[in-house]
């Protein structure tokens, strides 16, 4: 992940060289589904009172406690701050929102890195094309942080919220086809281990600068990409 930070700098304030004439990454399969997802439990934040002094929280009680056994009860949680403080606690938690699952779209690729470098950070996209309007194109970037070692194979998993696209043609609609769209995958940006760079020619960073910051600005947990 310091990788992915440095980067951030890097695209940023920096014009990135390309220092590789092709990509290594070759697109071996991909597909997308419809998933559903449940959204991250959000904490609730509060400040507990400041414990009372209570006699079992005088200094030479407090040191006479150091000889209890453990998971011996804090006598502070019985006072009267303390059991407020187990009230507050219980009322926030009743009142965050809780996590719930929600209508999502899984978009996956399987690449192989046909190179003798690992590579660190991928940018790619998911196309949809309309067939019977090729000039509505909806792309769905996502950003990657990953080790795809020197002639490995590797299935990427991405989720987002939107889904092949959000108009469709007069066209379209008529046609009652089962498969309107017709679907591609672009490698976008390539980030390897050395340092080296490589990058589409017709692809611009500015396009998805707003999407970038957003990606970056919470540290990464799990998930393998995030969407621009």
């Amino acid at each position: 992940m310091r990788n992915l930070l440095l980067l951030t700098f890097a695209l940023l304030f920096v014009p990135s060289p390309q220092t590789r004439e092709i990509s290594s990454v070759v697109i071996i399969s991909y597909k997308w589904s419809k998933s559903r997802q449940v959204m991250k439990k959000i904490e609730p934040q509060y400040t507990a009172p400041a414990p009372g002094m209570i006699p079992q929280n005088k200094k030479w009680e407090r040191d006479a406690r150091v000889n209890n056994p453990p998971g011996a009860r804090d006598p502070s949680l019985d006072s009267t701050d303390g059991r407020s403080a187990a009230i507050e606690k219980n009322v926030q938690e009743s009142l965050a929102p809780q996590p719930k699952p929600v209508d999502a779209f899984k978009y996956e690729v399987k690449v192989q890195n046909a190179t003798a470098q690992a590579v660190d950070i991928l940018f790619w996209e998911y196309q949809f094309i309309e067939r019977a309007n090729p000039q509505n194109v909806t792309r769905r970037q996502f950003l990657c942080a990953m080790n795809i070692k020197a002639g490995k194979e590797k299935e990427i998993q991405a989720f987002s919220l939107a889904g092949p696209s959000e108009v469709v043609n007069v066209d379209t609609l008529a046609q009652d086809s089962a498969n309107p769209f017709e679907e591609k995958v672009l490698i976008n940006r390539v980030e390897y281990a050395d340092g080296s760079i490589w990058q589409r020619k017709d692809w611009k960073f500015g396009e998805i600068r707003e999407g970038y910051r957003r990606a970056t600005s919470t540290p990464w947990s799990k998930e393998m990409c995030r969407g621009l």
